[in-house]
């Protein structure tokens, strides 16, 4: 990688002070700041505990829930903006239906115990009209993680957020992966897992089953490789 692509900590020591700031008051003394990660003392929070921490979180603080931990998503950088953008365009051309509404709060795996924010969730348009911050997966079509260059990438996007989204009955999960330049499509949740997973590297044309019914033309994902 690059010196601008290089690993990141999940947090600044700023971004950490702020959070503590902002907490809840009974939450605030088992926030700890180690080797740039946000910890949990006194055992983990339980899912109401976290929805308190992560509506008092800064604006520069986005705040997960996933397998039982508190987890820091990275700010998005350029690249990534621009891929949503793209992915954006090439779903309204196929699909002028639906919409990809950026950073979805959706709870998340069986008996939807997680909280995750989705780089995109594709829903019919007008889908989270009213809803709170954190929405039941029912209606979403496609869940959409593009990948950052942090240093819990790989255990999020790639291992636990494919639970997460398959245990929510989410039927297509997309991976946009800049590390490995290639997209991943993980289809046919069942039992908490998703039965099919395909893998295309990028520039190759992308179909992405139903209910989604789009194929995605990725050569334009060439200019961003980092």
């Amino acid at each position: 990688m690059t010196p601008d692509t290089a690993e990141r900590p999940q947090m600044s020591v700023e971004d950490f002070e702020e959070l503590v700031g902002k907490a809840p008051r009974e939450l605030r003394n088992r926030l700890e700041f180690l080797g740039g990660r946000l910890c949990i003392r006194h055992g983990p929070l339980d899912v109401e505990e976290f929805e308190e921490l992560a509506e008092a979180a800064p604006e520069t603080v986005r705040l997960e829930y996933i397998n039982g931990k508190v987890v820091v998503k990275a700010m998005p950088d350029g690249n990534h903006g621009e891929i949503f953008v793209w992915l954006q365009e090439q779903c309204m051309q196929h699909r002028p239906d639906l919409r990809v509404y950026p950073e979805s709060g959706v709870k998340a795996e069986a008996y939807r115990k997680g909280r995750a924010r989705t780089d995109g969730a594709l829903a019919p348009k007008g889908h989270f009209k009213g809803r709170t911050e954190w929405s039941a997966a029912d209606g979403i079509l496609m869940a959409v993680e593009i990948t950052s260059h942090d240093r819990d990438t790989d255990q999020r996007d790639r291992i636990d957020k494919p639970v997460g989204y398959a245990g929510a009955d989410i039927p297509v999960y997309l991976l946009i992966d800049r590390d490995h330049n290639t997209i991943v499509v993980f289809s046919e949740p069942k039992d908490g897992r998703y039965q099919q997973s395909d893998s295309y590297t990028w520039g190759a044309t992308v179909p992405l089953p139903a209910p989604v019914s789009v194929t995605l033309d990725t050569e334009e994902l060439k200019d961003y490789a980092d």
